[in-house]
């Protein structure tokens, strides 16, 4: 068996300095699942055994201190070090042997203050935290504290986000080189990181997601910064990457558990890997529909796209469609283009909002209206589902693209689930339209030659 290796160039590496957790929401488990989704090379020196689940922690098993720090060095003697994080560090003599290993290396130390578990268990001895704060923090790169833990560090309550910047500023005066105070504990309509660097805040805003699947989330966010750092990045666009992939963890979370589930730090790799299915599945089944006779006679004016998304879209980004849409020449259909995504912004709306009514619907295709077509659909049992131009508020007709989200809402709030046409009429300027919505691009073939058989 011939093996191939790269040689064309090294391997990232970051290790991770923290405790094991049993439920493999946290921790080290975090850490080697968020480094593997970034492309590094995970290493790990485990300072705590913990008996943990998604509600509790009922045992710690501290490592002896002289073990971990052994584990940091034969793992940087060998392979080398690019970045490092630490996490649960737990006890005075456990910070000291990771200050006194950590300190002869020069490569960047995200450090993660770990100090209570999100089911309430303390993480960080009471005595510890003086050794903490006068011996880990100063040699923190990036000191990543959540709204809690900032309050602990610097003696005063965060009230507001001006509240969190001056927090910020003070606790670089420990030593620090930079500081990232996270948004999630704060109150207010999205999640903003605020960093602090040279001198210099920078904020990250995302969207604040209501859900149980946060277990790890700091561990996976001081993780990124870690693996973003070992791949050369400078340090806030470390952080700008790891809000990212953070936010995605949350969002698409693991459900398990009768607690807090953990975050999915693999969930972008997934969607991702997830696209080229897409945009192989969508053109099979474009010369599907090249091949059914007469499609070219249901064309609309303003041509044809037949998109499909990745699970659970959210943005246009996420739906595959054909640039420049399909159009006719000389009777027969013709996509300009090979499917791309983003390449449709109307019917990707469409998928985006059916979608969320039914995951399950993740496929569209737009042909002309007629009324024979409709009650052919109606008469071969396929669900139908009309909006009326003519009913769309003001404030919707504005609105540059709020059409078509309001009309696939307003069919589904009537029929009380998604169908598998939606229609309109028009209206002045509109072509009226016949929508075709499916599973994946297959159904929407098989609903299709349903509808025309008897052309």
């Amino acid at each position: 068996m011939v093996v191939w290796i790269s040689t064309r160039r090294k391997i990232p590496i970051a290790l991770t300095i923290a405790g094991s957790d049993s439920g493999g929401g946290a921790g080290i488990e975090a850490d080697l699942k968020t480094f593997a989704a970034i492309g590094v090379h995970g290493t790990v020196a485990i300072t705590a055994i913990t008996a943990q689940n998604t509600h509790s922690i009922t045992k710690v098993q501290n490592v002896d201190p002289e073990i971990v720090r052994e584990q940091i060095r034969v793992v940087v003697e060998d392979m080398g070090v690019d970045a490092a994080k630490t996490g649960m560090l737990h006890t005075s003599e456990i910070i000291e042997a990771v200050v006194n290993e950590i300190k002869k290396y020069s490569f960047p130390v995200v450090v993660d203050p770990v100090m209570i578990a999100k089911s309430g268990a303390p993480l960080l001895e009471p005595e510890a935290m003086e050794t903490f704060l006068q011996k880990m923090v100063p040699l923190a790169t990036v000191l990543t504290p959540n709204k809690p833990e900032a309050e602990k560090l610097v003696g005063m309550k965060i009230r507001n986000h001006e509240d969190a910047k001056k927090a910020a500023k003070k606790i670089s005066e420990i030593g620090c080189k930079a500081v990232v105070i996270k948004g999630g504990h704060m109150e207010a309509e999205h999640s903003i990181d605020i960093l602090y660097y040279n001198d210099n805040f920078y904020e990250f805003k995302s969207e604040r997601i209501e859900t149980k699947t946060t277990h790890g989330t700091g561990c996976c966010f001081s993780a990124a910064i870690a693996g973003y750092l070992a791949k050369g990045l400078d340090i806030p666009s470390a952080v700008y990457k790891a809000k990212i992939l953070v936010y995605h963890a949350i969002k698409y979370g693991l459900p398990v558990g009768k607690g807090h589930g953990p975050v999915n730090p693999l969930a972008m790799l997934y969607r991702e890997s997830e696209k080229y299915s897409v945009l192989k599945e969508l053109w099979e089944a474009y010369k599907k529909l090249k091949n059914i006779k007469g499609i070219w006679k249901h064309v609309p004016e303003t041509r044809m796209n037949f998109v499909y998304s990745i699970p659970e879209p959210t943005e246009i980004m996420d739906v595959a469609g054909f640039p420049g849409r399909i159009t006719v020449i000389d009777e027969e259909i013709i996509a300009l283009s090979k499917p791309d995504f983003g390449a449709s912004r109307h019917m990707a709306r469409v998928v985006i909002v059916a979608s969320k009514f039914d995951p399950s619907i993740r496929a569209a295709l737009n042909i002309g209206y007629s009324r024979e077509l409709i009650d052919r659909a109606k008469k071969v049992g396929l669900l139908v589902g009309s909006f009326s131009r003519t009913e769309e508020p003001l404030e919707i007709k504005m609105r540059e693209g709020a059409t078509l989200p309001w009309g696939v809402k307003h069919v589904v709030k009537k029929l009380g689930r998604v169908p598998d046409i939606i229609y309109d009429e028009g209206d002045v300027g509109k072509e009226p339209m016949i929508r075709i919505l499916g599973r994946d691009p297959e159904d929407i073939i098989v609903k299709l030659r349903r509808l025309l058989e008897k052309e």
